[in-house]
């Protein structure tokens, strides 16, 4: 039985998209590492679903909704703008703001 929570106070911008290959995917990624620090991301999470390879979830975690959201601009207007940037994204990604919940 779980009977434990915890409290988790950040926003995340939660992310989906389908790709056509991981490996080219995750090396894109990895080179926007210094641009998520800059913008605040303070967690992330990458999860596929497990009948699905090509289609991915990522959650960035950031302190404030501001922030979140102006990372989400960034990824729109520069990241997935360009194709040479984004070189393993199928399709148009979808994304929205969470903020945290009490359990």
């Amino acid at each position: 039985m779980f009977t434990t929570f915890t409290t988790f106070t950040a926003f995340t911008l939660s992310i989906e998209h389908a790709i056509t290959d991981f490996a080219t995917w995750k090396s894109a990624f990895d080179r926007f590492a210094d641009a998520r620090a800059k913008g605040g991301v303070i967690g992330q999470r990458i999860r596929r679903p497990i009948d699905d390879p090509r289609h991915l979830i990522i959650e960035l975690d950031f302190e404030t909704s501001q922030q979140a959201q102006a990372f989400g601009e960034f990824l729109t207007n520069v990241v997935w703008a360009n194709a040479e940037a984004s070189p393993a994204l199928a399709g148009r990604p979808t994304m929205r703001v969470l903020e945290p919940m009490q359990p």
